[in-house]
Formats: C-alpha cells, structure tokens, sequence
C-alpha cells in the first residue's frame, strides 16, 4: 500500500491576522516531491530565517536526500559576508547559544513532527509500514520528536494529541506487522518436528483372553515393550530443540520499533494488549495443529479410551513441542521486542502463553482425575515424564512473579500425576488379586493373565527412575515379608536391598502367583496342576531374566522361581507316573532261580495282569499328556528325559526278568504291547499339545 497520495487534504493552521489555509503536501515519495514538501511546509510556516533552517535540518533527519538541497533553500552566506568567528573565552569553552534560539529550534522540530503525523491521519487507511522505506523512519522520528515534547508548556496539549494519533496508528501498524509476518503454521511442519516411535505401552501387552482390563492386544515377540521404547528414546530428532520464530526475522526490527515508541509515550498497557492479543491467538492455532484440544475434565471422563489413549501421546509430544520451540521461540520474540521495558516483557510473555499453558494444565489434571485403570499407567507416566523434562526449562522461561503461578501450578499438576501413577499401580494390585475368573486351561499352558502382567511388568521397568522416585515415599513400608513364601533371614534382607521399584514388583508378581496357585486347584488332575504351575513359573522367569526386571529382581528371585519349578516337576512324576510304576514292581513272590512267582501257572497270569495293567495307565497317560501343552522347548525335553529315566529302565528290567513267562503261551502282544524302544517313540509325543502318532510300531 503506498502512502498517502495527491491531490492532499486541507487543514487550517492558526497564525497571526487570523486562519490562513494551509494545504497539506503529498507523503514523500520521490527528490521532487520531498523538495516541494520541504519548500511548502518552511513557506506556510511564515517564520524567521532561523525558524526556516531548524525545520530544515529537522527535515533532513527524516530523508538524508533533504541535506544535499537545503543549500537550494537557503543558500548559506558567501565567505565576505561571514564575520569572523568570535574568539574562544578563556579555558576553550564555547559560549552557550541562547535559550530563545533553543527553544525557537525546539518548537519548529516539534512542528514538522506534528505536521507528519496530522498527515498521516488524513489518510488512515494508508500504511506507514508499506510505504517507501524512508517513510517509516521519517514517522517514527516524528514520534520521537512528539513525545519528547509532551512536557513542554507551549506546545504539550498539542504534542498530547499527536501523540495520542500517532498511538492509534502505532497500533494498527503493530497489529497489521504482527499478523502479516506470522510463519504459517502446518502440521508437517510443526507436529512432526516432534514426532517419535511410538513408546511401548499397554498398546504392547497380550489380554486376548478372559483376563481383559484393557483393550489393546500384543504378542510376546519383537523384543518387548521396554526395548521398543528405549529403542525409539535412543534415537536422536534432529527437530527436538528447534525453536520456531514464528514472526518473520525481517519484521522484527519494525515491530520493536514500534514497541520502543509505545513504551517511551506510556502506552506500554496498550502495547501489552494488542501484543499479547495476537500472540496468544497464534499459540492457541499452535496447539489446535498438534491436536492438543480443549477439553472440560467431563469431556475427557467419557472419552473411549482409544481416543483418550491417542490424545495422550499428542499431549507429551505437545508439551515438548511447546516448551522447546514454540515457547522458547515466544520468550526470545519477546525479549528482542520488548526490550524496552523488562516489567512489560515478562508480563506479556506470560499474559500471551498463559492460555497455552492452561490448556495443558487442563488436560493434565482432567487425566489425574481419571478412573484408575490399569492400561492407562504407561500413557500417565509419559505425561508426568514429560512434565517433569520440561519444568525446569520453563523455570529458565517463566521467571519473577509473573512466572512464579505459572511454575506452581504446573508443579502441582506434576504432583497430581504422580499420585495417579501410585493409585493405578495399587489399583492393578487390586485387580491381580480379585481376578477370578473359573475356566481352567485346557492343556495346562500359560494363562493370559501371566502374559499380561508379566509384560505389563516389563513395561514398567522402562520407568524405573521415575516410579523409584514416586515409590520412595509409598512404598517400603508396606512390603508383605511372607510374599517370598518364606519368611528366612535371607528373604528379610532379601527384600531390603531392593529399590522401592522393586519392592512393588515383588509384591505385584506375588499377588499374580498366588493366584495362578488358586487357578491351578480348577485341575482335577494333579498332574495337569503341576504342568500349570511349571508353565506359568518358568514364564514369569523368563520375562524376568529377559528384561531389565532382572537386574531389579536380583538372582535370589530368580533362584527361589527356579527351586519352584524343580519342586513342580518332581511332584509331576510322582503324581503321574507313580501307579504306572507301580506295576513294574516286584512284589516279593518271584523266585529268583526260576524268575516266577510261586507256581508256573499263578506266576504267569500274574505277570500278564502286571503287563496289562501297565499297558492300560500307560496309555491313558498318553492318550491325556500328549494333549498337554508344554510351550518351553527345554522344559518339555527336560520333562520327557525325566520320564525316560524312570520308566524306560524299570520296563525293560520288568520284561527282561518276567517276558519269558509271557512267551512261552498264546498272545503274547496281547500283553507285552511295547518294546522299550516303542516306549520312547511314545513319551516323544507327549505335551506337544495335540494327538501323538496312533501306530507306533510295535514288537509283534
């Protein structure tokens, strides 16, 4: 837009024998029209010689393009009509020029400049800013010279209101420049200056069974929830701390020149307004892009938690977005602009963010309040993270007594999430131990339940700095000692050198074993409840020793699982293979010269009864165990070898001392059905989950 152009409006200057009318000239523009513009004002002025060459050196201020055609003007004397200077007074100081000449110098400056800024007035439409360059400079020094004459007698009610014009106009400038040079904001641009790996979470957790406090499902595979989220934490973004000026560098110069204005005329509160105005509306656009919402604590009581879980992850990136680049970039603006006053700067650095921020804060505290849930731990931890990783760079933001509110309130939402994180974590506690749900498994496997919590666990690991922090005050007094299931002096020391972390840990595993145990009892079979306990034990201990809860834990942990384990596999055979033994057992009646047992014809029926009946349990265990599922390749080869060393020696002992008196009659496959040979074939199959082979080859 250009500056105010011909043909100028009229205005009607007082002077002496009455009003003359005295037509305004063109904005200046081009050497003509500031020549015409100079020639015109001195003219209409009707002063002295002296009045005439003070305007033009004040002229000349305004356009260095005034100082090479003054000499046009007022041509300065010829050298013969110049005296002699005076000479010096004694001491080399000059004498002081006259205070008539001073103030005649004064008032005509002051009268250029209110002569500007009049004219500019006439035309409010027209922008100083979008005009020739130099027409900036020329206003902003017209300003200058109005303020400086606001407390001058002769002319301070006119110097008010021009003033007081050249105010309103500041503004709109002000306002015009800030808007006009806004960076425009996109999401690729802004958002995903942040953008991570998604952090492993209850996202990562495996409830696809009756076992169902949350909705997300995961495998066991891919290295677990805590190596993902160290694995995204490791990598560096190169647009993590990129501060985003989001005012044009160019306009900042013009936009603090306006602000000095402002601030040396007194209007600093009006400055603070539209400043602030504006900034606050861009930053509030800022987090409508990173999907911040504003939302009401109901609102966000009755999101769906897929949603809730989703707004979450865009708060903790926001809230690092904000602070680091959009914050930073606010508080650097704000000291470039405003440095003219220190009051005004951090006033309106916090006037302009304060929405920002409360809409964090909102959010924040409308997810402290929450239902305690287990699934939302890990989105609640990132939150107070995040807080807590951004506090102390706001604290190098927000400082003095307008930045005192701001901390302690983002303090005090800090605070109450943390007391979310320890309310959850009793909550899940809760959950492990009311848990009761009655359908066994069928094959003995591992229950949804272990998975779940066992990856919720390892999850929780990742925050272990954090939740030591939260613990320390809640969580070492309380520790149950008898939740090792032994009260020693070594399990007392034991759970002493745990870190409070731990200590939880300890107890959240115990409630999930304790209840395993009473699942293990919906098993009418003993030997399915050993299967059970040895699946769900060793795969507690896996995840363990996999993961960083090993290094919490400790090997005594890991020890006294181990133990549990061997005590399972043991009562497994006794249970199971006991009676099938049992039948391989010489009762006392053979005679060790003959190998029979008292007569020929007792002896070989009760030998063939001992063989059929060994056949019969033999095979009822395998029809049933090889439908058992062992899902540990070594547990399983572990538990078969055990097998085949207490049954294959006792039969093949059993039919080398009583098989011939099964082969001398009839039918002799009817009774010694297996070579020890087709015995091993068998036990292979068993806990593979599925029917064994049906036709295994066999002696006859």
């Amino acid at each position: 837009m250009s500056s105010p152009s011909s043909p100028p409006p009229q205005r009607r200057e007082a002077g002496e024998g009455g009003e003359l009318p005295v037509p305004v000239p063109a904005a200046v523009v081009g050497d003509d029209k500031v020549l015409a513009a100079a020639q015109h004002i001195v003219k209409s002025l009707a002063t002295s010689k002296n009045a005439a060459d003070d305007m033009i050196r004040i002229l000349s201020g305004f356009d260095h393009r005034l100082s090479s055609i003054t000499s046009d003007l007022f041509p300065s004397p010829s050298p013969a009509a110049t005296s002699d200077p005076e000479p010096e007074p004694p001491g080399g100081e000059q004498e002081p020029s006259s205070n008539s000449s001073s103030t005649s110098s004064s008032l005509a400056d002051f009268d250029a400049a209110e002569q500007l800024i009049h004219l500019w007035d006439t035309t409010p439409e027209a922008l100083v800013f979008e005009a020739p360059e130099d027409d900036a400079a020329h206003y902003l020094a017209a300003v200058d010279v109005a303020v400086d004459h606001l407390s001058t007698p002769a002319v301070s009610g006119r110097a008010g209101v021009a003033v007081q014009l050249a105010m309103s106009r500041l503004e709109d400038e002000l306002r015009h420049l800030m808007l006009r040079h806004s960076v425009p904001l996109d999401a690729s641009g802004l958002y995903c200056s942040l953008r991570r790996l998604s952090l492993g979470s209850m996202d990562d957790l495996d409830t696809s069974s009756e076992f169902d406090p949350t909705t997300p499902h995961s495998q066991d595979g891919g290295g677990g929830p805590d190596t993902a989220r160290s694995a995204s934490i490791a990598g560096n973004n190169p647009f993590e701390d990129q501060v985003f000026d989001l005012v044009r560098p160019e306009a900042v110069d013009e936009i603090r020149a306006i602000a000095d204005r402002m601030v040396h005329a007194g209007y600093g509160s009006e400055l603070a307004q539209v400043y602030c105005a504006i900034r606050r509306d861009l930053l509030d656009e800022c987090l409508t892009v990173l999907g911040v919402e504003r939302l009401s604590i109901d609102e966000v009581q009755r999101i769906e938690w897929k949603q809730l879980n989703d707004k979450m992850k865009k708060w903790v990136h926001g809230v690092k977005t904000v602070v680091r680049s959009l914050l930073t970039g606010e508080r650097r603006l704000c000291d470039l602009v405003l440095a003219a006053s220190d009051e005004l700067r951090d006033e309106c650095f916090v006037e302009s963010t304060k929405g920002c921020i409360m809409q964090i804060r909102n959010f924040g505290d409308a997810v402290a309040v929450c239902t305690r849930s287990p699934e939302k731990l890990s989105r609640i931890l990132d939150m107070y993270e995040a807080l807590a990783e951004v506090i102390p760079e706001l604290k190098e933001l927000f400082f003095g007594s307008y930045g005192d509110d701001v901390i302690h309130d983002l303090e005090g939402v800090l605070e109450r999430l943390g007391d979310a994180v320890k309310g959850t974590l009793l909550e899940f506690g809760k959950v492990l131990q009311q848990e009761s749900s009655r359908r066994p498994m069928m094959a003995g496997e591992i229950h949804p339940m272990t998975r779940y919590v066992m990856n919720y666990l390892r999850l929780l690991v990742v925050y272990s700095d954090t939740l030591d922090t939260l613990l320390d005050d809640s969580g070492a007094g309380d520790v149950d000692h008898n939740i090792l299931h032994n009260g020693t002096d070594e399990d007392q020391e034991y759970l002493k050198s745990l870190t409070p972390l731990g200590r939880r840990l300890v107890k959240l595993i115990s409630y999930l074993e304790a209840n395993l145990d009473e699942k293990s009892k919906l098993y009418e079979d003993g030997a399915l409840q050993c299967i059970f306990s040895m699946n769900n034990t060793l795969y507690i201990v896996q995840k363990v020793k996999d993961s960083e809860l090993g290094r919490i834990l400790g090997d005594h942990w890991i020890r006294r699982r181990r133990g549990k384990i061997r005590q399972n596999s043991k009562s497994y055979l006794r249970v199971s293979w006991t009676k099938v033994l049992s039948y391989l057992k010489d009762d006392g009646h053979g005679s060790s010269g003959s190998g029979s047992f008292g007569s020929s014809g007792n002896s070989s029926s009760r030998i063939k009864e001992k063989f059929k009946n060994f056949n019969l349990a033999f095979e009822e265990i395998y029809r049933s165990q090889t439908l058992w599922k062992v899902p540990d390749p070594q547990l399983r080869e572990e538990l078969k070898i055990s097998i085949s060393e207490n049954v294959i020696p006792a039969y093949r002992a059993f039919t080398g001392r009583y098989g011939s008196l099964v082969d001398s009659g009839r039918n002799t496959g009817k009774y010694i059905k297996y070579t020890p040979e087709d015995l091993e074939n068998h036990l292979s199959d068993l806990f593979e989950g599925s029917l064994g082979s049906a036709n295994h080859s066999r002696r006859r």
